[in-house]
């Protein structure tokens, strides 16, 4: 072989794998996913899952998801929420629905029940007002609720209680202000997230995220917006805006409520601001890197929702100004389960929708769902997972109360 043959043969096997490089690096997270013009994954909803829960339990708020290792989703089933009608059973076992169930259900792959406890009577510290739900990779699971008398629950898979977080508020300690600098009490922590990899808890509550030692519950450190040390964070009210359209101010504070607080595995920290539409985007040691808006011009939850006002439709049975009250766009948040974790869906209760984003560029490529209560629509998202099949589970509160299964649209299935 020529010095010729030999280069030329260099340059096509280069050209070979540079080619190979490329279509790995923009091979989609699922194979043989459809995806749309621009770029977002589709998705079409399994109406015929979950499967039905047995013994007449009633499906209520799914206000909490997790999938854990195996697949298998967990989700809290909030029954607080219960109205009468939909607990007949409870007063007349003959009546073919329903009972209140557990709080706390495991469903395999094909949707059925294979693990359940919890509820107001499972154990004297069961969150009041539930809100997180958290497997581990060891196994335990972790719930937290939102009352300032809740705190973080750390559970066998069984449901043997094995550790409490407490930091709970004394009943004058629940009186006082906002304080965005006390970290030896917290008034709500029902909003957190676990990092295995450092043993650490995250907490959002007020303007701020907290971090905790996840065995000893010590506090370690905490900032808030754009990176600002808890001595900075504002302790009065964010200012409110007119909605005309457009989004809300900008604000270097965290804008309330905060929602969700993820961790990915290239160690960055994701905080949802549902009063400014947005997702800002830390180092573990809170140095700020990145802004992300989804629906941006949606009406933030800020001054009342952007001061929107819409008037009263005659004989309305639900007033306007309730409707109002389900504004801005960050609710829960999950990623992707692809080695890059190259998807953020969040789960939009002002819109019914799921945004589908980017999360390297923060661009938003598409959604899916929308308002209604047939298959695939949906009414108050307000928690998420996703498996490593590529499924997302969508869960309801309100008066939505339902778990949805979207699965990925493959090319050629039918």
């Amino acid at each position: 072989m020529t010095k010729i043959q030999a280069s030329a043969g260099l340059v096509v096997l280069c050209a070979l794998v540079l080619c190979a490089t490329s279509q790995i690096g923009s091979a989609q997270v699922v194979a043989r996913q459809e995806v749309d013009k621009n770029g977002a994954p589709q998705y079409r909803v399994d109406p015929f899952w979950p499967k039905p829960l047995p013994n007449k339990w009633s499906m209520q708020q799914v206000v909490g998801i997790w999938v854990d290792q195996m697949d298998h989703v967990w989700f809290l089933n909030r029954g607080v929420a219960a109205l009468p009608i939909e607990l007949v059973a409870e007063g007349d076992p003959s009546a073919p629905c329903c009972v209140r169930g557990p709080e706390l259900i495991e469903v395999d792959q094909q949707g059925t029940v294979v693990n359940s406890w919890g509820g107001p009577k499972f154990h004297p510290k069961w969150p009041a007002t539930l809100q997180t739900v958290i497997v581990d990779s060891k196994g335990f699971v972790w719930i937290s609720g939102e009352a300032n008398e809740d705190s973080i629950l750390k559970f066998t898979r069984d449901g043997k209680l094995v550790w409490d977080f407490e930091h709970r508020p004394s009943p004058e300690q629940a009186k006082m202000p906002e304080t965005n600098q006390e970290t030896s009490y917290l008034l709500n922590k029902g909003r957190f997230q676990l990092d295995e990899v450092a043993n650490e808890i995250y907490i959002i509550n007020q303007k701020r995220v907290v971090v905790y030692d996840a065995s000893t519950g010590a506090y370690k450190r905490g900032w808030g917006g754009h990176g600002m040390p808890l001595s900075e964070v504002e302790n009065g009210p964010i200012a409110g805006y007119k909605w005309t359209g457009g989004p809300p101010p900008e604000e270097k504070n965290f804008v309330p409520n905060l929602h969700f607080v993820e961790i990915s595995k290239d160690r960055r920290v994701y905080i949802g601001e549902r009063g400014q539409n947005r997702i800002q985007v830390f180092t573990t040691e809170g140095k700020w890197l990145q802004d992300i808006y989804v629906s941006p011009n949606s009406p933030a939850q800020r001054g009342g929702c952007g001061g929107m006002s819409v008037p009263n439709a005659p004989n309305m049975a639900v007033p306007m100004t309730f409707y109002q009250s389900i504004c801005g766009t960050m609710y829960k948040m999950v990623m992707s389960k692809d080695p890059q974790q190259k998807y953020l869906f969040v789960a939009d209760a002002h819109n019914d929708v799921i945004w589908i984003v980017e999360r390297q560029s923060g661009k938003t490529l598409g959604n899916f769902g929308g308002s209604g209560r047939y298959a695939g629509q949906m009414t108050f998202p307000n928690s998420i997972g996703v498996d490593t099949r590529g499924n997302v589970y969508v869960g309801e509160v309100d008066m939505g109360k339902r778990i949805q299964k979207f699965a990925p649209v493959l090319s050629g299935a039918r």
